[in-house]
């Protein structure tokens, strides 16, 4: 699994790392602002410069990064799996949002641990290196920063590219500069797609080792909840029909709300469940429940369902697996407006039926197959929601059908994660890149 050596840096990439140094001071500040706002404290938002706040561990240590909560979270069941090869070994997972701090703060197993990735700029990351000096480097999904990437090489840490995919707007920009593309791809040891179209093209950019690994979210563990919620909520809704809508973007909720009280004129006591993709919104989308006439409970403010509920705001953070298992059908947001979709393997695992808007380009092939396999429907607008919701929760045996077509496809798609662990650990064997 050797890499060859790769192409020469190129003037496009010496223009951007000098770019980026100068940016620093900015970047930091926006991010830190971003950061605290958020609830991170000021000495954590440091670790954006290199600056650890915990000590190295002893022994081999595998350095993740992911994006986001939802890349964060795909990473999980690897990193079981990695950790149960290897009892000495140790994972730092690195990340970019407050959010995916949060989540992993509670999910994350013994011998893993979260640390904000550096910025892309020189000194953040030799601070970073200096201090953690991974034996492996794992980048996920589209996370191609291209002074982690060759800062990285450079320090001979072997580099390995998972989940991989590319939009077509990625797509075309790498196509604009072939060579610059090159010569990042091709400092990785190894490159895993989500599937054979990403695959093909990231062999066609020059990256070695490229085959098809099936999805790391559909490897994932099902999303946790407390069972003793659910029972609880399923008690207080006292038989109630009940849906979902999950990650809702400005400019959706009101079209949600909209097809909410439509198709109520079919099913009276229909209740949604409104979880807004950042709980900060909740009181503006409170304000939009107002506005549509809807009896609405909010969660952040310590109010319970009850019988006149329409809608109930879930605007807490790190309980949606609790709204995945208590719905049978979920709507996935960023898909009304062109935000490009969420994760359908999440809703899928916990046993849902998925029903998603026309912009999902940021995991098209994904949907595309859930919708082929009969687990996932796209609707067009807020009347065609009203309308398949309707007919879904007035048809049991259609919406079982569902939910199991859509927990079968995700099962399907899982990564094998028993020969991606052998791959890893043979290029921790093989040594410095």
């Amino acid at each position: 699994m050797a890499v060859p050596r790769p192409p020469k840096l190129t003037l496009l990439y010496r223009v951007y790392a000098g770019l980026a140094g100068l940016a620093l001071p900015f970047a930091f500040r926006s991010q830190s602002r971003r950061l605290q706002e958020q609830g991170i404290s000021a000495t954590r938002a440091r670790e954006r410069l290199g600056h650890p706040t915990l000590p190295r561990p002893s022994g081999p240590l595998i350095w993740c990064h992911a994006a986001s909560v939802g890349e964060s979270v795909s990473l999980l069941a690897l990193i079981d799996a990695l950790l149960a090869a290897d009892p000495m070994l140790h994972v730092l997972v690195t990340s970019g949002t407050a959010g995916s701090a949060q989540v992993l703060a509670g999910r994350l197993p013994d011998r893993a641990f979260h640390q904000f990735a550096p910025l892309d700029a020189r000194l953040p990351l030799a601070r970073f290196l200096a201090h953690w000096r991974p034996a492996l480097a794992i980048l996920v999904e589209s996370e191609l920063w291209p002074q982690m990437i060759v800062r990285t090489h450079a320090a001979s840490i072997p580099l390995a590219l998972l989940n991989a995919r590319l939009s077509l707007k990625s797509l075309r920009n790498w196509q604009k500069a072939p060579r610059t593309a090159r010569a990042l791809l091709g400092r990785f040891a190894l490159v895993r797609a989500q599937e054979p179209g990403a695959a093909q093209a990231l062999r066609a950019l020059g990256a070695p080792e490229c085959a098809v690994m099936g999805n790391l979210k559909a490897a994932a563990r099902p999303l946790p909840f407390d069972p003793a919620m659910l029972a609880e909520t399923r008690q207080a809704l006292h038989g109630r029909p009940v849906w979902a809508a999950v990650s809702t973007h400005p400019g959706e909720e009101e079209l949600i709300l909209w097809a909410h009280k439509s198709a109520r004129a079919t099913i009276p006591d229909l209740m949604l469940i409104l979880v807004p993709r950042h709980a900060v919104r909740g009181d503006d989308v409170a304000q939009l429940c107002r506005s549509a006439g809807l009896a609405f409970g909010q969660r952040s403010g310590g109010q319970a369902m009850d019988a006149r509920t329409a809608v109930y705001l879930a605007d807490t953070m790190g309980e949606t697996g609790l709204w995945f298992a208590l719905a049978p059908v979920v709507f996935l947001g960023g898909s009304l407006v062109p935000v490009g979709g969420h994760n359908p393997y999440e809703p899928a695992l916990a046993g849902a039926a998925i029903l998603h808007g026309p912009h999902v380009i940021s995991a098209a092939p994904a949907y595309a197959g859930f919708d082929a396999a009969g687990g996932a429907l796209q609707v067009a607008d807020a009347a065609t929601l009203a309308r398949v919701l309707a007919d879904l929760l007035s048809s049991p045996a259609r919406l079982r059908a569902m939910q199991a077509a859509a927990a079968a496809h995700a099962g399907a798609q899982s990564a094998d994660l028993s020969r991606l662990v052998a791959d890893l650990c043979q290029l921790i064997a093989d040594g410095p890149a």
